[in-house]
């Protein structure tokens, strides 16, 4: 873990001195979450992210953008008939590499990692559901105004199982699963 937040400071550092335009701001929206793979029966959960973004843009058209956000992610899971939240509460970190048109819409693609702060599972034969660290990949669209005011939908693939379940039959080769609709405003620092 440490080697990645010394390689993610390391991009953020470089990324900065190459930058020609750089804006920060809030970001919000919501999550639909679910998992996928494995033998899990479930549905999907709403539930909502928060936080921020730093935006670095190189030339007029492409940029990087790192973001820190509190998220909530889960699944209604199917446990004897009945269907059940399991809410795990996350810190991601994704770092969206942007293509901009001209006119404001973007494409954006990047990793994301996201660090369990919480979990909320009912049944209390599982311990430790979800690993402390889920890795992810992630990809959407958007528009963004002149002013930095913007929307988009991104989709989150895990990459890594939710969680080790040796001994619990359970198949534990599940993957977090999101779509976020989102609302932001990246404010203009410096322009070049």
């Amino acid at each position: 873990m440490k080697k990645l937040l010394v390689t993610m400071v390391f991009v953020a550092i470089s990324t900065f001195s190459m930058a020609q335009s750089f804006s920060f701001g809030p970001k919000a929206g919501i999550n639909v979450s679910n998992y996928t793979g494995g033998d899990i029966e479930s549905d999907a959960r709403v539930g909502y992210h928060l936080g921020g973004l730093l935006n670095f843009g190189i030339g007029e058209h492409f940029s990087i953008q790192p973001e820190v956000l509190f998220s909530t992610q889960g699944a209604k899971v199917d446990r004897a008939g009945s269907k059940t939240d399991f809410k795990v509460n996350y810190v991601t970190v994704p770092v969206m590499f942007r293509l901009k048109t001209t006119g404001g819409f973007y494409v954006e693609l990047g990793p994301q990692a996201s660090f369990r702060t919480s979990t909320d599972i009912p049944d209390q034969t599982i311990n430790n559901f979800a690993k402390n660290l889920d890795l992810s990949a992630a990809g959407g669209i958007g528009y963004q105004s002149n002013i930095g005011l913007g929307i988009g939908v991104r989709y989150i693939a895990g990459l890594s199982k939710v969680g080790d379940f040796n001994g619990q039959n359970i198949n534990p080769d599940f993957k977090n699963s999101v779509i976020q609709a989102s609302i932001f405003w990246a404010i203009p620092a410096v322009k070049k």
